[in-house]
Parts: C-alpha cells; structure tokens; sequence
C-alpha cells in the first residue's frame, strides 16, 4: 500500500499519553485541534495545538510577555517535510525539514501507523516527559 494510503488532509480527533505510572494525560486539551497533509509528491505538513490557547494581549507578537510567549510555545507544535512508509513495519516516518522545535530540524520523527478506514493512529516511540516515560496516541480522520 505505501504512501498512498496516507495521501489526503486529516484532522486531529484525539492526543493522548499513557505515562509510566498509568496515568493518561492530555497534552492538547480535552478538545486537541489540528491538521496533517500528505501529498502525492511525498511531501506532509503537521500543526496541532490546544483549542484554549489564550491570546496575547497585543497583537504585535514583539510586544508579547515571556509568560505568553512560553504558553503560546507549549500549546503549539508545527513541522513539515517529506515522508516514507515501511508497511511490514508499519512505520511513517516523516523527514523533518523545518519545525517549530529546532531540534528536530533535519531529523526524522518515527511514527507507529495503524490505518482503519478513515482513521489513522500515528504512535511515537516512548519518550520521558516531566521526569517520566510516556506514549502518545494520536488519532485522525480523514476528511472528504
């Protein structure tokens, strides 16, 4: 199947983590928003945020307090790039090249896939958060 079955424009239904201690969190909210694209060019795009992001009390982002600079950082996170597919191991891995998180410019995010239908799980590897180990789920529906 390969790239194909990823082509389109998905919207964010669900974010969760499951930490180490069994607890799950959301980190986007209750009411997670977003988009991811993939095209036939091999190319994908990802924004998701919190749908109670507050706003600045300027609009001119200069003028912009740390407190509202850090909160609008930590309730956002874009990235875009190109994309593959290893169907044996159900594994997309999106080639980043650019990115809100600098870190992760040139990088490769690994996402676990689990296509049903219209709905895509994408799971990325473990990672510690806050001093301990999480997983994420993120669930999307494709739209028409």
């Amino acid at each position: 199947m390969g790239k194909d079955q990823f082509i389109g424009t998905w919207k964010l239904v669900s974010a969760e983590a499951v930490r180490a201690n069994g607890d799950v969190v959301k980190p986007l909210g209750d009411d997670p928003k977003g988009v991811i694209m993939y095209d036939t060019h091999g190319n994908m795009s990802a924004q998701l945020f919190r749908a109670d992001r507050r706003d600045f009390a300027s609009d001119d982002r200069a003028a912009a307090s740390d407190s509202e600079i850090r909160a609008a950082f930590l309730s956002f996170t874009a990235y875009y790039g190109t994309f593959s597919v290893n169907d044996d191991e159900g594994v997309v891995t999106h080639h980043v090249e650019g990115s809100l998180l600098p870190n992760w410019v040139g990088g490769d995010q690994h996402r676990n896939f689990k296509l049903d239908g219209d709905r895509l799980t994408l799971t990325p590897p473990p990672r510690e958060v806050d001093g301990q180990q999480q997983v994420s789920s993120l669930v999307w529906q494709r739209v028409r």
